[in-house]
């Protein structure tokens, strides 16, 4: 069984500063249930990475903010992502209290003891857990395994490997959801960004070797060049009767695609030539600032750097 996670008003808050209004926010979240999402992930918890960049209302997920959603869709349709270097168990607290069930903790393999006792906590409250491994791309199958290992040792109910950089190919993610299924005993998941249009077949790869939760975003809306894009994704599991997952409705999320067009100008699907060549070459966000010249010159600057980072 397929779950399926809206990540719209969190990861598509990269491309408006996180400024989605209260009643956006709302109508999108409905219909984004009605339409068949088991979960929709509304905001940072306490900020992004850099919580000085995400300080609008998606990037901080305030308590009256995830109450106000938790009323719209019920408690067991709302998550939350954080970074446990901006979190306490008191903000965990605070917003479960509010009405969030889900939370998504990102872990890297520095990830300390504290954080993983922060995740053992998450669950002891009640939350569904998952552990999301940012920049998978950039990782050793020893650090895969021992984080995956770690997190589900520590509660962790889902190990989601985020395709942060966009340079997964479907190979790449076959391999990697059958090294967490070996090593943790915790569901795979899949975040996956469409640097290089490979999104949605990775999606394929991750569920044909077992993954069971898939994020994806209304018109891809995302950081960079943007998500698996939800309008495709479910349309696939409308046709493919063999993955089994909540009844979809294509109708809903297409007047949900229309609407977020016609309400957020930000959201409209984009493939800057910068943000290919990070996929192709595996190179982060914060490394956008060295192309500056000519594609050609990128291309340039992009090798470099490939070789700096390896």
């Amino acid at each position: 069984m397929i779950t399926n996670i809206d990540v719209t008003l969190r990861d598509g808050g990269y491309r408006n500063g996180f400024n989605f209004t209260l009643d956006y926010a709302l109508d999108h979240a409905q219909r984004s249930v009605e339409s068949g999402f088991d979960w929709v992930e509304i905001a940072y918890l306490k900020g992004s990475f850099d919580p000085s960049k995400s300080t609008g209302l998606t990037g901080r997920g305030d308590p009256d903010y995830v109450r106000a959603l938790a009323d719209a869709i019920g408690p067991d349709h709302v998550g939350l992502i954080g970074h446990p270097k901006n979190l306490t168990r008191t903000d965990l607290a605070d917003a479960y209290d509010a009405g969030a069930r889900l939370i998504r903790l990102c872990l890297s393999p520095g990830s300390s003891a504290a954080d993983l006792d922060l995740l053992g906590a998450a669950k002891g409250m009640g939350y569904t857990v998952c552990a999301n491994l940012t920049r998978v791309s950039r990782l050793t199958a020893r650090q895969i395994a021992d984080i995956s290992f770690r997190a589900a040792e520590a509660g962790a109910d889902v190990v989601y490997l985020a395709d942060s950089n966009g340079s997964l190919r479907p190979a790449d993610v076959s391999s990697l959801v059958n090294l967490v299924a070996t090593v943790a005993p915790a569901a795979a998941g899949l975040h996956a960004h469409n640097n290089l249009g490979l999104a949605l077949a990775n999606a394929l790869a991750a569920v044909d070797n077992g993954a069971t939760w898939i994020d994806s975003s209304v018109l891809g809306m995302g950081k960079g060049a943007g998500n698996l894009i939800a309008e495709q994704w479910i349309a696939y599991l409308d046709r493919d009767p063999s993955i089994e997952s909540t009844s979809v409705d294509l109708g809903v999320l297409l007047e949900l695609s229309d609407h977020l067009a016609a309400s957020v100008v930000e959201s409209r699907p984009s493939l800057p030539m910068t943000d290919l060549l990070m996929g192709h070459f595996d190179l982060s966000i914060e490394q956008r600032e060295h192309f500056r010249g000519s594609h050609r010159d990128s291309v340039v600057a992009a090798r470099d750097l490939q070789g700096v980072a390896s």
